[in-house]
């Protein structure tokens, strides 16, 4: 059963048709062409599929698209101003924290929740954050860093 449904993405309002049944992932990625949000587990067990939906990190593959009716989603192509990378989005380049990079969309969007909410987090608080995220290739270290660093950048963390 498809129903339509307004959303918006990135400061830009949407309105598509959408099978009940699809996820804000599928939608995201195969709908709107916007394929930064990763597709990695499909069970919610990685974190790169991470959106900001009202500003609170979801995963968007165990919600449905049907649930972002009416709601504000900021997705990693949402972050960058044109070619200016976010300070988070830089911080993750500056500190190697990236590697090969498919769950980097994920933990970035966690950790600017995050900042969004606590500009000034402990470690403990970043680890705690980014806690259901997995990365194959780096060790956390490049990562909890890299949100020190972004934290430090916009005025947050000393």
């Amino acid at each position: 059963m498809k129903q339509d449904m307004t959303f918006m993405v990135n400061g830009d309002q949407y309105s598509v048709q959408v099978d009940t049944r699809r996820t804000l992932l599928e939608v995201l990625r195969e709908t709107l062409g916007l394929t930064g949000t990763k597709e990695m587990c499909n069970k919610g067990d990685c974190g790169g599929c991470t959106v900001i939906m009202d500003g609170k990190p979801i995963l968007s593959c165990l919600t449905l698209a049907i649930e972002a009716q009416g709601k504000d989603i900021v997705t990693i192509e949402g972050l960058a101003d044109g070619f200016k990378l976010h300070p988070i989005q830089q911080a993750f380049v500056d500190k190697g924290a990236i590697q090969c990079g498919y769950c980097t969309p994920g933990f970035i969007m966690s950790a600017k929740a995050l900042l969004d909410k606590n500009p000034r987090p402990t470690e403990e608080q970043i680890k705690e954050g980014i806690a259901n995220h997995i990365c194959r290739c780096t060790g956390y270290v490049q990562i909890v860093e890299s949100i020190q660093a972004a934290a430090k950048a916009t005025g947050g963390a000393k």
